[in-house]
C-alpha cells in the first residue's frame, strides 16, 4: 500500500468491504482507497451489523500482498495503530487503547472497529487484502452490548471531517503495512504498549466455552498469551474478548 494510493468516494454504498470484494472478483486488486459517506449495509466481525450514519469514516484498502496469508495476519495490528497514529495527529491529548484483536477504544468506547479481510488473488499465488475500518467523527452510535465515542465527543476541532481523518490515515496506514511487512515484532511491542487490558483478567468467548485468564501478552503471530487460573498458558488467535473490572470481591464484565 502506498500513501499516494487513489481515493474512491461513494456518497451511499452497501459496504466498502463488499465493494472491495466485488473489485477483487474483478481480478482489481488496487492499491486503492474505498470509502463511503454512507454505508447501506456495514457489517464488522462474525458478521455483525455495522451501524453506519453520515459524519464517520467508513473505508476499506485494498492492495496486492505477495506474501500470502502469513504476511494479512499482520495487518489488522497495523491498522489499529495507524487509527491510533491519525486519531492523534488531529487530537493530541487522546489517549485510544487497542483491544485485541480489532477494536480502537477510549475509556473503554468504540471509538473504530477494524475487520481485515483477505481472498486468494493470481490463481492462488498471492493474496488481495481488504482492511476496512469505521472510524467514529462526529457521532457515536449505540452499538449491543458497548458504548461508543467519537473524536468529536472528545475534543476534536469541527474541522476534523471524514475526508480530513482519511487524508491523515493514509500516509499512516502505508507506514504501519510497511513496519508490518519488514520487522513485525517492533510492530507487536509497539501494539502491546498501547494495548488494553494487558496484565489484567480477561474473558475471550461466551457461555460455557468461555475461558478466563490474566492477558500477559501477544506471541510472535499476534495470538493472545492468556495465563490460566491453574498456570497454565492459552494462546488464543480467534474469539471475543471481554475485559473483567474487579469491583471489591466481585467481578463485572466492562
Amino acid at each position: 500500500m502506498t500513501p499516494d494510493a487513489p481515493v474512491q468516494w461513494h456518497d451511499e454504498i452497501d459496504s466498502t468491504n463488499e465493494e472491495a470484494r466485488r473489485l477483487s472478483r474483478a481480478g482489481m486488486y488496487g492499491p486503492l482507497w474505498i470509502a463511503g459517506r454512507l454505508q447501506s449495509a456495514g457489517r464488522g466481525r462474525l458478521g455483525r451489523e455495522w451501524v453506519s450514519p453520515t459524519g464517520n469514516l467508513y473505508c476499506t484498502a485494498l492492495f496486492h500482498e505477495p506474501g500470502g496469508v502469513v504476511a494479512a495476519t499482520r495487518f489488522p495490528f497495523a491498522a489499529g495503530l495507524a487509527i491510533l497514529d491519525a486519531c492523534r495527529a488531529v487530537l493530541p491529548g487522546v489517549q485510544p487503547l487497542l483491544k485485541w484483536p480489532n477494536d480502537v477504544r477510549v475509556d473503554g468506547a468504540k471509538l473504530c472497529g477494524i475487520l481485515v479481510e483477505a481472498g486468494a488473488a493470481n490463481n492462488g499465488k498471492s493474496v488481495w487484502v481488504a482492511a476496512g475500518m469505521g472510524l467514529n467523527v462526529t457521532e457515536a452510535p449505540d452499538r449491543a452490548g458497548q458504548t461508543a465515542t467519537s473524536l468529536h465527543a472528545l475534543g476534536a476541532s469541527p474541522v476534523v471531517s471524514p475526508d480530513l481523518m482519511l487524508d491523515t490515515l493514509r500516509p499512516a496506514f502505508a507506514k504501519r503495512i510497511a513496519e508490518a511487512r519488514e520487522d513485525f515484532p517492533s510492530m507487536l511491542r509497539t501494539w502491546e504498549a498501547h494495548a488494553e487490558g494487558l496484565g489484567g483478567q480477561i474473558v475471550v468467548g461466551k457461555g460455557e466455552n468461555a475461558i478466563r485468564g490474566r492477558f500477559v501478552g501477544l506471541e510472535a503471530d499476534g495470538g493472545l498469551r492468556l495465563e490460566l487460573p491453574d498456570g497454565a498458558t492459552s494462546i488464543i488467535r480467534a474469539g471475543d474478548v471481554e475485559l473483567i473490572k474487579e469491583i471489591g470481591s466481585d467481578a463485572a464484565r466492562d
